[in-house]
């Protein structure tokens, strides 16, 4: 019996220490996972650090990459939806703006808030000068390398157009795309930044002070902290594909005094749009201006708004140079040179007094409004998500927590109780909600810039989709009017149709100051780097009777929703196809 009782006083005391062994080593083991994404978060914050050392915040310290609790919280108890799509469960929507057919947010919500920067290759450490020795800039690329130059990002010395890539950068990348835009110098600095222009930085720097790698091509120099990396891409202009070639503006009045108006100007026998383009872009100007023989290079100014275009014959009906009309109107090109004035943009220095959303329903055009607001006032704005995609082409303020209150507006697409009151106010972007759900659907399945395919449409993915979906732009509004506490209502139509006047209204709104000239340079820069581009879906009708039907419901309980709390209702547009 005693015997016994020891063996199974000895297995128990095994069963102890290998509890206590497997404890302590689970312990151990999300400890290192912890340091590890520290580290990981920290070295991806680095140079977001440097480039804002005016700042009394640092980039770097934002909760990315530590769990936020919002992506666990879990959906509270309410009424079933009524469609075909599994949905979020929410509390019944005031009866006074909502049949029992308007449902809530849609179970999309939880995937947008698991986005996090996993997409992201973690930061590489700076180059050790062995390995920089080893770098053969001249024979690995294409561009004729002209060294390490001094890099200030408030006064730029390449001041062409810039480029961002925080994932895939690379030199050959940076040198094409300055290329094609007849730049003669490209410049990376950060690993990251692509810079172009058309004279070479003046302040030359020590070569081994260029030791970022490119993101996107290991071995390889992408710059450094408030350096560049320069070469020269005059050579490969030639032979360029030209992604952005010389558009057409369009015939206008001419200014009273031509010369005044525009900064450079050229007097040639037999112009044509291309001497005079090269001109403009060789002056890094994004408007080349023709008058017979004339050429003037500039940019959008209150003189020369480019708004009220006057009919083509009046310049003579054609867009050939010599024909334009000598006296009171001129042909207007766009060259491929980016217009930099509104193109800076930093994080608030202090933190808002006001928490501003920018709310809207997904495809409502959220990202272009973003991309206005940022040109317009100059500050990023931030999102309750983590989008590596945006982050990547220049949308900072998504590593940035949204509760810092360092950005201008936080986009939401979130319509809860508790979502909405944490807000101050409140920018609310609505859109035709037949635009904005094969908007959401190409996203869903072919990113922010591409079409989904005609199987998908045609698939039983986009009924089910439609039934899920539509019942959430509805909601979506609707709740926005209830718990919102000071709203401005933007229609996504009215700015597209009317964008300096409808952009004022949102830059007062939000309390920012704004030259007529910054507002010009959006207006030059309006698509951003989001529009979509590519084959488009074949021209057939992806709506049948009974979604419309179902759509048409829910329009008609927004427009008066809307026009209950005094607001212009839905433009006529939306109302029934």
């Amino acid at each position: 019996m005693a015997k016994a009782f020891f063996r199974l006083q000895k297995f128990l005391r095994r069963t102890q220490f290998l509890l206590f062994f497997l404890t302590a080593a689970y312990l151990m083991a999300g400890s290192l996972l912890l340091l590890q994404r520290t580290r990981l978060v920290i070295q991806q914050g680095s140079r977001g650090i440097l480039a804002n050392q005016a700042l009394p915040m640092p980039d770097k310290m934002t909760r990315v990459g530590i769990v936020d609790p919002r992506t666990l919280q879990s959906p509270r108890p309410g009424p079933r939806l009524l469609v075909g799509m599994d949905a979020l469960q929410e509390p019944a929507l005031d009866q006074r703006h909502s049949p029992r057919w308007l449902t809530s947010r849609n179970s999309e919500l939880r995937q947008l808030r698991r986005r996090w920067f996993h997409r992201f290759t973690s930061d590489q450490e700076p180059l050790q000068t062995a390995g920089l020795r080893a770098l053969k800039h001249t024979t690995e690329h294409k561009g004729t390398y002209m060294g390490c130059f001094t890099h200030d990002s408030r006064e730029r010395t390449l001041k062409g157009a810039v480029f961002y890539d925080l994932r895939k950068m690379t030199v050959a990348h940076c040198q094409e795309a300055c290329a094609e835009r007849a730049y003669s110098y490209a410049g990376l600095a950060y690993g990251a930044e692509c810079y172009c222009g058309s004279t070479l930085p003046a302040a030359a720097s020590k070569p081994e002070e260029c030791n970022s790698e490119c993101k996107g091509e290991k071995g390889s120099v992408c710059g450094g902290v408030n350096r560049l990396s320069v070469y020269r891409v005059e050579e490969l202009r030639a032979g360029a594909r030209r992604r952005r070639n010389v558009i057409y503006r369009g015939c206008f009045r001419a200014p009273e005094n031509l010369t005044d108006t525009f900064a450079a100007s050229l007097i040639q026998p037999n112009l044509t749009v291309e001497m005079c383009s090269e001109f403009c872009s060789k002056k890094e100007f994004p408007l080349a201006v023709i008058r017979g023989q004339e050429c003037y290079c500039g940019y959008p100014t209150g003189r020369f708004p480019l708004r009220d275009g006057a009919d083509g014959l009046r310049c003579s009906g054609t867009r050939n140079a010599s024909s334009a009309a000598e006296g009171e109107y001129c042909l207007v090109y766009q060259t491929p040179v980016q217009d930099t004035r509104c193109t800076d943009r930093k994080f608030l220095t202090t933190k808002s007094k006001v928490f501003v959303a920018l709310s809207s329903f997904p495809g409502a055009g959220n990202t272009w409004a973003r991309h206005l607001i940022e040109h317009a006032t100059g500050y990023y704005t931030g999102s309750y998500y983590f989008d590596g995609a945006l982050y990547n082409k220049g949308f900072k303020g998504e590593k940035d927590h949204w509760r810092s209150r360092r950005t201008i507006c936080v986009k939401t697409h979130e319509s809860g109780k508790t979502e909405i009151e944490m807000f101050d106010s409140a920018i609310l972007l609505i859109r035709n909600p037949y635009k904005s759900l094969m908007a959401e659907f190409n996203r869903k399945y072919a990113g922010h810039l591409g079409y989904a395919t005609d199987r998908n449409w045609k698939s039983k993915e986009w009924p089910d989709f439609v039934n899920g979906y539509a019942s959430w732009w509805a909601s979506h509004v609707l709740e926005w009017l209830k718990y919102g506490k000071r709203l401005l209502v933007v229609h996504y139509e009215d700015l597209k149709q009317s964008l300096i006047p409808k952009l004022k209204e949102m830059v007062e709104f939000l309390n920012v100051t704004v030259t007529e000239d910054r507002l010009l340079c959006v207006e030059n820069n309006r698509d951003g780097n989001f529009k979509r581009s590519g084959a488009k879906q074949k021209n057939f009708e992806p709506f049948t009777q009974e979604m419309k039907d179902l759509i048409n419901r829910y329009i008609l309980t927004v427009d008066e929703a809307l026009r209950g709390r005094n607001f212009s209702g839905l433009p006529r547009e939306y109302v029934p196809r």
